[in-house]
């Protein structure tokens, strides 16, 4: 895609230089322009009418204004009468700036026009809708800088993103990359420091998970598949003593979720034999072992674009979701279900989720901190003692959130996909059954009481994705997932609603 270019109206470059404070929006939109090398221009039409100021001071000084921004030239032979023939009646010497703008929009020498002048922005629209549209006051532009090149934030709580210039190169985090590579301090200073890339790390005593990832193309990548837009996770380790937290899946979950809303083609990581438990994460979401280097450093890529990875083999329906993970697929075969969920244990499965007032009560209460048990990672397990069956493995689960104190209330807020279903009929089994996935503490676990008489239910599933914003009680009976009354058991929902449902659910791509 090629670089934008924005002009911009004089009343803007007014508000931007006069003396006084500048407001957040205009600010904003220069700094955005200058960090995505975005080019700006003003028009020599706006500078011939600087110039036709009388005020030989004053126009000193606008013209020394003017003279920060590049210069949009005229078009040579365009006459009044042509601008007339476009854009109207043009009694004023400023509606013939105004329309020389316009002009120099609508033959594509600039791609958007800024100006705070309404009448400009009616004039536009006049001509035609598509060039209104091209026509934005300053929020608007900050707002379509940001959505072009500023990444989307996928909601993972715990999760901090920092330049690498900003964590020390004395954090313990560091020690066992020194180990495995003897240049480390040298790459990080020259290739993370110095080019000021960016990292998702989680604190917890000090850094405790570190990813360093980094944007690539066909022409400069080590992948195998020379797409257009590749992120590579340039390092992904977990302190030694953090592991068995989950942060590693948790990190990667920030990476899928972020690929995904950010439109990545692929994404790719480099790795070494010996990195037995890093490579089997990575295999169980999808990550194909594509090359190996002369050195022995093995290329895993994951594609997120294009169909669907259906591998080869008898496979279940579960096992196609998870190699492509986070996107599933829907066709005529796909069962969906309800879950209904309660506050507390909705909040213990997705902290992603809790409110921040929450979180702050929390920690006045000494309750807060870091990610202390998996609660934010993909593979999750739900414990239950709904009387309802559940389908084959690959449904697609939407849990609702029951009436709260917290928002959402009485909402789907979140999609899975089902692995299995199982049925602990002991304390000891539900240990056995959610090891390795459970939020809960084995007191937690005791308290579930699981007998043969009363057993309790274990659905295992993959979280992916929240649904933003949560679809309430009464939307969802509009689109008649639910009845009259709110769901106190897992209910199943007809192929004709699921599609309706999907449809209000943004999820970066098409199921």
């Amino acid at each position: 895609m090629s670089t934008q270019t924005y002009l911009i109206d004089t009343n803007v470059i007014i508000h931007l230089e006069d003396n006084r404070t500048v407001e957040p929006a205009f600010s904003a939109f220069t700094s955005l322009a200058a960090k995505h090398k975005v080019d700006i221009f003003v028009h020599e039409a706006a500078r011939d009418d600087v110039s036709r100021d009388k005020n030989a001071a004053r126009q000193a000084i606008s013209l020394s204004k003017l003279n920060k921004f590049q210069t949009l030239s005229k078009v040579r032979g365009l006459t009044i009468a042509d601008l007339s023939r476009y854009f109207g009646p043009l009694p004023k010497h400023n509606d013939i700036v105004d329309a020389t703008l316009l002009h120099a929009l609508h033959i594509g020498a600039a791609d958007f026009l800024v100006t705070q002048d309404r009448e400009l922005h009616e004039r536009a629209r006049r001509h035609s809708a598509e060039l209104g549209r091209r026509v934005l006051y300053v929020a608007d532009a900050v707002h379509l800088l940001r959505t072009t090149f500023e990444p989307i934030e996928a909601p993972v709580r715990f999760i901090d993103e920092v330049h690498a210039h900003s964590i020390p190169l004395t954090d313990s985090i560091f020690d066992s990359l020194r180990e495995d590579y003897a240049g480390f301090d040298m790459w990080w200073t020259e290739k993370c420091v110095k080019q000021r890339r960016l990292c998702w790390i989680i604190e917890d005593e000090g850094v405790a998970g570190l990813l360093i990832r980094k944007d690539e193309t066909g022409t400069d990548t080590d992948a195998t598949e020379k797409a257009n837009k590749i992120l590579k996770i340039c390092t992904l380790k977990v302190r030694p003593e953090r592991r068995g937290l989950k942060l590693g899946e948790l990190l990667l979950k920030k990476v899928f979720w972020f690929a995904q809303k950010n439109k990545y083609d692929v994404i790719y990581i480099t790795t070494y034999v010996g990195q037995t438990s890093l490579i089997d994460l990575l295999e169980y979401f999808g990550f194909r072992h594509t090359a190996t280097k002369h050195d022995g450093e093995r290329i895993y890529e994951k594609r997120m674009s294009g169909c669907i990875f259906i591998p080869e083999g008898d496979q279940n329906r579960f096992d196609i979701h998870r190699l492509n993970y986070p996107r599933f697929v829907i066709d005529q075969n796909t069962a969906a279900f309800g879950i209904p969920i309660k506050e507390g244990y909705h909040d213990i499965l997705y902290p992603d989720l809790r409110q921040q007032a929450q979180l702050d009560l929390f920690g006045a209460l000494g309750m807060g901190g870091g990610p202390r048990r998996p609660g934010n990672t993909i593979r999750k397990v739900y414990l239950c003692r709904a009387p309802s069956n559940l389908g084959p493995p690959g449904s697609i689960l939407f849990f609702y959130k029951g009436k709260s104190q917290w928002p959402p209330s009485q909402a789907i807020s979140a999609v899975g996909v089902l692995e299995d279903v199982r049925y602990a009929r002991s304390t000891r089994e539900l240990l056995q059954m959610t090891g390795g996935r459970s939020v809960y503490s084995e007191k937690d676990l005791e308290g579930w009481h699981a007998s043969f008489e009363s057993p309790v239910k274990v659905i295992n599933y993959l979280l992916a994705a929240y649904v933003d914003p949560p679809i309430g009680l009464k939307r969802l009976k509009e689109l008649n997932v639910i009845s009259q009354h709110p769901p106190q058991s897992i209910f199943r929902i007809s192929h004709s609603c699921l599609d309706d449902l999907l449809a209000h659910i943004d999820l970066g791509y098409k199921t």
